[in-house]
């Protein structure tokens, strides 16, 4: 098998790499956010903003809401235009607003504005990820494919997790809040440089064989055949309306919104909960969040590996993809036994790394999850709509993520005084959404059934 790989030739894994880095950045220039909540959150008479909870829900929102609109336009635009200049532009914006979140001030509303702008950068990631993924990957790897660049999110925010209350602790709260920004949305432009001097399309790529570009196109003609379509037909962009016709985008629109929202969720919650469940500083949470998704790496890649694991065993990629999608979904079950392990009156000191456990695995469920139900959309669709229809599912489960983050903001303020109340409710919500979403995608699309008539 190795021989064999190596007479086909890996240049396809030096793509994935970049990849994975433009997702770990996009993810840490994300993440800052969530750990600057406490002095966001701390009254102004001592030193913060005085913003509330909510106040705290509607700066991640309004990223949320912009992410998700933008995004089916990202996919439409990356098809227009390609995916080698729409990632570049894509990184280029959310690095220029990510850096002018320095410069706003206290006011929520300007954070918002900026954030939202920041967002119009930030979808652009994923579509053009998963394009590429179906440009450069036969179908049975590309589950595997996704895993690892997927795994930049997990990346990004343990990046984001020790690096921005050092920044704080080390430069001082006034100047350590902007810094974050600064520091993290420079970065990005470091990695453009990569990017223009190793990516091309497999067909203008100069350094990849050609056997490996024939590996890589392997499942072209079967799509050929059964499409039947011609050359002109086949350059045509697709009106992203027509999508909407077909049960496979509804079910990749519900598998989307029904789980994006957990992760938002992990993303951009996880700190506060540490601290007031357990009462510890900015400082004291970058370990137990780093764990949780240093964690979340490990199910970013085994589960991209399990269909195919199941391919190589005779099963048909969408049957061994929908098996590792209900075994994914299962895990994180677990998670409604959060608050149970993170009584400190049961479990004393050792309660927080409990409860850090339990998320873990709920996390690394939802990358696994993430990883298999993105190619679904290849295995589906022909790869010229691969990109539109990406982009409306990652607006699908931004809708989910507003939602889960209003609620969250809500429930943090309306039980103030007990906010493990709180975080029971939510913990109960974000473990059921995925076996609710798994039910939804079969009901929609029972067996496997490939678009041939875009």
């Amino acid at each position: 098998m190795e021989n064999n790989q190596t007479k086909i030739g890996n240049y396809r894994w030096v793509i994935i790499t970049l990849l994975l880095f433009s997702t770990t950045i996009n993810y840490m220039d994300r993440q800052v956010i969530s750990y600057l909540k406490p002095f966001f959150c701390t009254a102004i008479d001592q030193g913060g903003f005085g913003w509330s909870n909510t106040d705290f829900s509607y700066l991640t929102s309004f990223f949320t809401a912009f992410y998700a609109f933008i995004s089916i336009f990202a996919g439409w635009f990356l098809d227009k235009i390609g995916t080698k200049l729409g990632l570049a532009i894509s990184l280029v914006t959310w690095s220029v607003f990510g850096i002018l979140n320095a410069f706003v001030g206290a006011a929520v509303g300007m954070h918002a504005f900026i954030r939202s702008l920041f967002a119009v950068g930030e979808a652009g990631n994923f579509p053009a990820s998963i394009k590429t993924v179906a440009e450069w990957f036969p179908k049975k790897e590309r589950a595997l494919a996704t895993g690892i660049f997927n795994s930049g999110s997990n990346l990004g925010a343990m990046i984001a997790a020790l690096f921005v209350p050092w920044c704080l602790v080390y430069f001082g709260i006034g100047a350590g809040w902007k810094l974050s920004f600064i520091i993290t949305g420079s970065s990005g432009f470091l990695w453009l440089i990569f990017w223009f001097l190793f990516y091309n399309s497999p067909e203008k790529q100069k350094r990849l064989s050609k056997s490996e570009l024939e590996y890589i196109q392997q499942d072209d003609k079967e799509m050929e055949v059964a499409a039947q379509v011609n050359t002109q037909e086949e350059k045509a962009s697709v009106p992203w309306l027509k999508l909407f016709k077909y049960r496979q985008t509804w079910s990749f629109f519900w598998g989307k919104f029904m789980t994006d929202g957990v992760w938002w969720f992990y993303l951009f919650w996880l700190p506060d909960y540490l601290m007031k469940q357990f009462g510890m500083t900015t400082l004291e949470v970058r370990w137990p969040t780093f764990v949780v998704y240093g964690v979340a790496i490990i199910g970013s890649v085994f589960g991209g590996s399990i269909p195919l694991f199941l391919i190589n065993k005779g099963l048909p990629v969408y049957k061994a993809r929908m098996r590792a999608m209900l075994l994914i979904a299962i895990f994180p079950l677990t998670v409604l036994t959060t608050q149970y392990f993170g009584s400190t009156q049961r479990f004393g000191s050792s309660a927080m790394w409990l409860a850090v456990a339990v998320i873990s695995i709920g996390a690394a469920a939802h990358q696994a999850w993430s990883a298999n139900l993105f190619t679904t959309v290849s295995d589906m669709f022909p790869k010229k709509a691969v990109g539109s229809i990406t982009g409306i599912g990652t607006m699908a489960g931004g809708i989910g993520g507003v939602i889960i983050q209003q609620l969250a903001g809500r429930l943090t303020d309306f039980y103030a005084s007990t906010p493990k109340t709180a975080y029971l409710i939510m913990f109960c919500i974000c473990a059921i959404c995925y076996l609710t979403a798994w039910i939804i995608i079969k009901t929609l699309v029972p067996k496997h059934k490939p678009i041939t008539d875009l």
